[in-house]
């Protein structure tokens, strides 16, 4: 199932790391199987306050997710990003295929207290 490395860079300071973070990045992640999904591009804040910029990855699963970030060619240069970007990043696997939504919310209706 597909899993997801999604980054919400809030503040980012420019600096030459960064853009040699950005020349690096993707050599770390192809040997997992990921592939940017969103990167570089605007967005549009609908609610709430979403300051910065999104990064989406996609892996073939939450283990291959696991396995790039914990990877040593990973780990080296993230300090690039770290030193210079408030962000927040997290990994999150995605829904099978066929996923109704409509179980969920039965399911959640279930556990609600009587009354």
């Amino acid at each position: 199932m597909t899993a997801y490395a999604i980054a919400h860079l809030q503040e980012v300071t420019p600096h030459p790391e960064i853009v040699e973070y950005i020349e690096r990045i993707s050599a770390t992640f192809e040997p997992y199987g990921g592939r940017f999904l969103v990167h570089g591009t605007q967005h549009e804040v609908k609610e709430g306050n979403w300051p910065g910029h999104v990064v989406m990855i996609a892996f073939p699963g939450l283990a291959e997710a696991r396995a790039w970030w914990d990877s040593p060619a990973y780990q080296e240069i993230a300090p690039l990003r770290s030193r210079h970007v408030e962000s927040d990043i997290v990994l999150v696997g995605g829904i099978p295929e066929g996923y109704d939504p409509a179980s969920t919310a039965k399911a959640m209706r279930e556990a609600l207290p009587a009354g």
